[in-house]
């Protein structure tokens, strides 16, 4: 597209641009279960207006918009409060679950040099379930991941993953929840290997920092995942996840302030004066901040458990209709996340008929499954979704073999 000579209106620009996106996923309706996260109309009107009140500023420059500095500060405060995290704690909000990673790797990585005075070709070991944020990490960074087979729970092993830890490896890694099955890997052993051997743990609670505290105080019997865990040196915890904030928003948390250090970038070889960044980005739109920031209290600790307790129960009644159809679910878990199998029917095919239907939802690929990451609003499409199940297995029971080649995140 060659830019237009004349601009156009803004209404005429709208009404496209509505129209454009017609034909994309119906997450309005709850047919969508990745990608996005629908807590209500009430916490999109919070996000949307939030944002726009600080969508020309930049969190980039604290000294010039001290508001937002104040209230990134505040939003970690709450992350680590919820994180068990101590006064000796610290982070920084980042543009995602991708960029907490990235930076919580570049600290360990800066840290074996700087701190432990190491040199040479580090490694970081991780269970085979770990995000792929991890591998554009090592790749950026020039660091070898190690993934590890996951056990027949499909949990990290504890003990491969600390035969594989050498003197080379900077970061030991655990996923609360996983990615792929939703299930919380053993913690506590990861902090006991990591304080046993020295090497910096990092829990990416991405898709979990802000559910499983709500989760656990509505009942549910959480493992420790988190600071209260002794050998966690940091984590990745998604605000715009089930903190249900505006896109892009994450933190990224370490146990101290010290080992945050080795995260921020200081440069001071150039013309311009000293520029010193927290994370990978320069600029960091102020409307994530803000929103996140306006979220947070709008909801309050009542308004997540409540959020929180509907994903519950939406997850609940799809476990429950998934088995009475025939599929086993992967694993136990407890949070928003799901996956289940079918032990006669292709899923790839019942995932071709579901998309037929509307439905925009994920895969796993060892084992083949069904995927879902639940929001409050699936709670009133759960009928719905497993009406059009049964009615998808029936059609491939039924000679439509049609199914997606591959599975994929995007």
């Amino acid at each position: 597209m060659k830019m237009p000579d004349k601009g156009s209106s803004w209404d005429n620009l709208a009404a496209e641009m509505i129209n454009r996106g017609s034909g994309d996923a119906k997450w309005r309706e709850g047919k969508t279960a990745v990608y996005v996260f629908n807590a209500g109309e009430d916490v999109a009107r919070v996000q949307k207006e939030a944002y726009a009140l600080y969508m020309s500023e930049n969190g980039l420059g604290p000294t010039a918009f001290p508001s937002l500095r104040k209230m990134e500060a505040e939003v970690i405060d709450m992350g680590l409060g919820l994180l068990h995290g101590s006064e000796l704690s610290d982070g920084s909000i980042t543009s995602g679950g991708t960029d907490s990673i990235t930076m919580a790797v570049k600290a360990a990585r800066d840290y074996a040099r700087n701190a432990l005075g190491k040199t040479g070709l580090f490694n970081i070991v991780a269970p085979y379930s770990a995000h792929p944020a991890f591998d554009k990490a090592a790749i950026m960074m020039d660091l070898e991941l190690r993934r590890i087979p996951v056990g027949d729970d499909l949990l990290a092993d504890c003990a491969a993953m600390s035969t594989a830890i050498d003197d080379q490896t900077i970061m030991l890694v655990g996923s609360a929840p996983n990615f792929p099955y939703g299930l919380i890997d053993p913690i506590t052993e990861l902090g006991e290997i990591a304080e046993a051997k020295n090497v910096w743990l990092h829990v990416d609670a991405c898709v979990g920092g802000y559910i499983a505290p709500f989760v656990r105080m509505n009942g549910v019997d959480i493992p420790d995942f988190d600071f209260s865990v002794p050998g966690v040196s940091s984590m990745s915890a998604d605000l715009h996840k089930y903190g249900f904030c505006a896109k892009g928003a994450s933190t990224v948390l370490f146990k101290t302030a010290e080992l945050k250090k080795h995260m921020i970038f200081d440069c001071r070889d150039w013309p311009g004066g000293r520029m010193l960044t927290p994370t990978l980005a320069g600029t960091r739109p102020g409307g994530a901040i803000s929103a996140a920031w306006a979220v947070m209290n709008y909801l309050g600790i009542e308004g997540y458990k409540n959020k929180h307790q509907q994903v519950t129960d939406a997850r609940k009644a799809i476990e429950l209709g998934v088995r009475e159809l025939g599929f086993t679910i992967l694993g136990t878990p407890l949070l928003g996340i799901i996956a289940f199998q079918h032990p006669d029917v292709d899923v790839f095919a019942i995932y071709k008929q579901m998309y037929d239907r509307g439905w925009v939802t994920s895969l796993t690929t060892q084992p083949k499954a069904l995927h879902l990451m639940l929001s409050p609003f699936h709670k009133t499409v759960t009928n719905l979704y497993l009406s059009d199940l049964t009615e998808s297995i029936e059609q491939v029971k039924s000679g439509d073999k049609r199914a997606v080649k591959e599975a994929k995140y995007n």
